[in-house]
């Protein structure tokens, strides 16, 4: 048989049949979670200004160096987005949302892009959900959003998802300035320990060296001063404080002084979720507080918060799970046999879709054998039944395929009515 040379570029997949539905699935639990919680629906391009990510994510981080697919078609160049935050925020400052006063919340979700070494959970074009919540400093806030991406993980069927909790301070002088000068003085007598990619950002970002994954550097990075020990009174009040209100709102975490995240727009609070269904690598998704992005990007200062949650990953803890987020089984599967009997079939399994059920059939004229078949692999719970002889009777026969197979001859106007008392809609 023919086979087709052309297959996905590595570090890309296909999502259909049932895994595509899952996917779906999981798109779907986050508009409705986070429309309850105030969040609008944003959409951005999947290209920007690579100075965009360059400033906000920070030139001495992996992504930027290492990762970003930046291209230049014509004149001007463009990088795929390797994250959400930063586009969220051009269209927060280009669309005159921070004239407006108060808090604007988003959430969106879409592909993004990095160059990295495929494995588990992780992809070159992978798929993020995130939230941002722009224009208030309160730990209220920070706990909000920390709490919502719990209950997602709960409202998507992903049980066991683990929350660490980290403050790496602000600007000021006496903070996070202060405590990567205590860095340095910590770092000094092993240096020559670190990786060639840990030591050559030592004076550009110390805070790197928590980010990397050598497990020598890890091992090291482990002894190093704690940054949530070493906050300014602001910092350290606020970091009391969202540690008090997650905990207020029933969300159960870890303290971990390694947390910094791997982009340079973070102040203060970070979080990170984790899954055992990862292995080592198990974070499902993070966020944080990015106060001075705003303002990095040409606005006003006003503070910032969010998340972004892996849509690949929280598959695979789906998985693990059990399946949970399964798309619904197929209710209703048309059996027709002849022309007159399809059309009138078709028609019919319209209206069940309008009354909101789903519904399909098969359009490969198989056999009455073969047709029933195909439902039980669709996994319909109720099968409609007509040929000629029914059609011309005005009667239809309704099988229903989840109590061993019981089945009943209704009038074909009585059908939807019959099925909805068989079926939840």
């Amino acid at each position: 048989m023919p086979q087709s040379r052309f297959r996905a570029i590595e570090g890309t997949r296909d999502y259909y049949g049932k895994e595509g539905d899952r996917f779906d699935r999981v798109i779907g639990f986050a508009a409705d979670l986070f429309r309850k919680y105030g969040y609008a629906r944003l959409r951005t391009p999947i290209f920007e200004n690579p100075e965009l990510f360059a400033r906000s994510i920070g030139r001495a981080t992996d992504i930027v160096e290492k990762e970003m697919y930046t291209f230049t078609p014509g004149s001007d160049s463009v990088t795929l987005r390797p994250e959400g935050t930063a586009g969220a925020v051009r269209a927060y400052l280009q669309h005159g949302m921070d004239k407006t006063g108060g808090l604007v919340k988003f959430w969106y979700e879409g592909p993004m892009f990095r160059r990295e070494r495929p494995q588990k959970g992780r992809q070159r074009q992978f798929h993020q959900i995130g939230v941002e919540a722009i224009g208030s400093p309160d730990p209220l806030l920070d706990a909000e959003i920390i709490s919502l991406g719990l209950r997602y993980y709960e409202y998507a069927g992903v049980p066991g998802a683990g929350l660490r909790l980290n403050s790496i301070g602000c600007p000021r002088e006496e903070c996070r300035p202060a405590y990567r000068r205590l860095l340095h003085e910590a770092v000094r007598p092993d240096i020559e320990k670190f990786c060639p990619n840990c030591r050559s950002r030592i004076d550009r970002n110390i805070l790197r060296l928590f980010d990397c994954k050598v497990p020598g550097c890890r091992e090291l990075a482990r002894n190093l001063p704690k940054s949530h020990e070493h906050l300014c009174p602001e910092c350290s009040g606020h970091f009391d404080a969202v540690c008090e209100a997650v905990r207020a709102l029933g969300g159960a975490f870890t303290i971990d002084s390694s947390l910094v995240r791997g982009l340079d727009y973070y102040t203060k609070t970070v979080f990170e979720y984790t899954h055992d269904a990862l292995g080592s690598q198990n974070a499902i998704g993070g966020g944080g507080r990015y106060d001075g992005l705003v303002e990095e990007l040409g606005g006003n200062p006003t503070p910032g918060a969010g998340f972004a949650l892996g849509i690949e990953r929280i598959l695979i803890a789906m998985e693990t799970a059990g399946g949970c987020a399964c798309a619904c089984p197929l209710q209703v599967f048309g059996v027709a046999m002849g022309g007159s009997a399809r059309r009138a079939m078709a028609g019919m399994l319209a209206r069940f879709r309008a009354a909101g059920f789903s519904a399909d059939m098969d359009y490969g004229e198989r056999s009455f054998k073969a047709q029933l078949r195909l439902a039980n692999r669709r996994g319909a719970m109720c099968c409609l039944i007509l040929g000629g002889n029914e059609l011309e009777r005005g009667e239809i026969l309704v099988k229903n395929m989840a109590d061993g197979g019981g089945q009943e001859t209704v009038a074909l106007a009585d059908c939807l009515g019959n099925v909805r008392k068989l079926l939840p809609c």
